[in-house]
């Protein structure tokens, strides 16, 4: 799940110390400590004599460790020379060991790094992590992944620019932000699912209207905590910005702005939605938790939030609960919406052992891959759709993700920015909805902390 990390968790300067100490990218230490030499680009796994690839993930809850297990064991049977010493941790304690353990002198081979500026970004300025292009073009992942979603693994400029240029991570899964809706109550508000589901954006804002003039909840949100709204503008966003500048500021890039007539018309229609009373009562003084337990308990038609959601709504609804993409501006355009991938694996720059983990990586992430992670629960960020259950919400968040990812626009989650950015954003998007700002007053405040950013470098 994605929430947003605050200022204070992002790298400072005595991590960006122990990153100034790493080895150029392509060299490394073997294991008697002396330092390797740049690596020949193959993919021949069974040449390289015995091997012992170390891997680090937090690959930890039920069907992610499942998944990864299995795989695991099918890869060291197709190639019995290599040993996977797999090292699997909470996300906090990966974040929290991550950094040490990539400085210091024995390295894991293959880690999973978390896709922003504030870790991989970080990583890759420091020289930590292995550019994997050539092997991209070894092993064809580009024709595997949608460009879309390599660029959340794709740094530029030795990592001053994120979203763009070098490739350092391929991921498994994916998510998506979307619309959660009650069928229940939707037949209340004598709205019709199939033609909410074919329709426009402007279809769906009549849905709420009409849900809210029947005098029920249109939307539930629980924004105590800020971030959650993140997960509600994004959406409204990707209806009036270009994918391409939601892309520059979401990904912290220069070239773009936050005051355009676009944002403001994004951030006034949340605000709108608000002071029609789209949106429960005190969403600010509401619970994330509690908004989605009430939402499954009837409170509210719909509910805008992540695929990461899906299980625990439907153990409450059962077949009650539907998911939908946000409906684009034009009928049968491109459907545009907050979204992502799972932490992507990525090679180290010290590894000895870098043929062997490009395998790995091209392994685990491999249409056979896919099947493997459908199998187990978790969904594929490739053969999306064509790997959904026969029915279930995650059936529809499945083909839901298959048509942003492979024919729409995936766009950032906003936070990535820059370091200071969840922070920026969640406070702000309090004030909007609080009414206490603006949407101009709103967008200025964000984007101080865009330009202050891509001015400095």
């Amino acid at each position: 799940m994605r929430r947003i990390t605050s200022a204070a968790a992002i790298s400072g300067g005595l991590a960006l110390a122990l990153l100034a100490a790493a080895c150029a990218p392509g060299t490394g230490t073997t294991d008697d400590g002396t330092t390797a030499d740049p690596q020949e680009i193959s993919t021949d796994v069974a040449a390289l004599g015995d091997v012992t690839l170390t891997v680090w993930d937090q690959e930890v809850r039920g069907g992610q460790d499942e998944q990864m297990t299995q795989l695991n064991e099918a890869f060291q049977e197709q190639y019995p020379n290599v040993t996977i010493d797999r090292v699997s941790q909470s996300f906090d304690d990966l974040e929290t060991t991550l950094r040490g353990a990539l400085t210091g002198d024995d390295a894991p081979d293959v880690v999973q790094a978390n896709n922003t500026r504030g870790t991989m970004g970080a990583f890759v300025e420091a020289g930590l992590l292995l550019d994997l292009d050539q092997y991209a073009e070894a092993y064809g992942w580009r024709d595997r992944y949608s460009d879309s979603v390599l660029a959340v693994s794709s740094y530029g400029d030795g990592g001053a620019t994120f979203g763009e240029g070098a490739l350092y991570g391929l991921p498994q899964t994916g998510e998506i932000v979307g619309v959660f809706f009650s069928r229940t109550a939707l037949a209340d508000a004598g709205l019709d699912e199939e033609a909410l589901r074919s329709g426009t954006w402007d279809d769906f804002t009549a849905a709420l209207a009409t849900v809210q003039g029947n005098g029920a909840t249109a939307i539930e949100l629980g924004n105590l905590d800020g971030w959650p709204a993140v997960h509600v503008f994004g959406p409204i966003q990707g209806q009036h910005v270009p994918a391409d500048q939601i892309a520059a500021l979401g990904m912290g890039n220069a070239g773009a702005s936050w005051t355009t007539q676009e944002n403001v018309a994004a951030a006034t229609e949340l605000q709108q939605w608000v002071e029609a009373g789209y949106i429960n009562e005190g969403p600010n003084g509401t619970d994330y938790d509690a908004a989605w337990q009430e939402f499954s308990e009837g409170s509210a038609t719909f509910l805008i939030g992540g695929s990461w959601l899906a299980a625990d709504l439907e153990a409450a609804m059962g077949e009650d609960v539907g998911f939908m993409a946000p409906p684009p501006v034009e009928s049968g355009g491109a459907v545009a919406t907050t979204g992502g991938t799972g932490l992507p694996f990525a090679i180290t720059a010290q590894s000895p052992n870098q043929v062997a983990a490009a395998a790995y990586l091209d392994f685990i992430t491999s249409d056979d891959a896919m099947g493997v992670l459908a199998d187990t629960g978790n969904m594929p960020v490739n053969r999306t759709a064509e790997l959904a259950p026969e029915s279930g919400v995650n059936a529809e968040i499945f083909e839901a993700f298959g048509t942003v990812s492979e024919t729409g626009s995936l766009l950032p989650y906003l936070d990535w920015a820059t370091p200071s950015m969840g922070d920026t954003l969640g406070a702000g998007l309090q004030d909007l909805i609080g009414g206490q700002a603006t949407p101009e007053e709103f967008l200025e405040g964000l984007e101080a902390d865009y330009s202050a950013f891509t001015q400095g470098g």
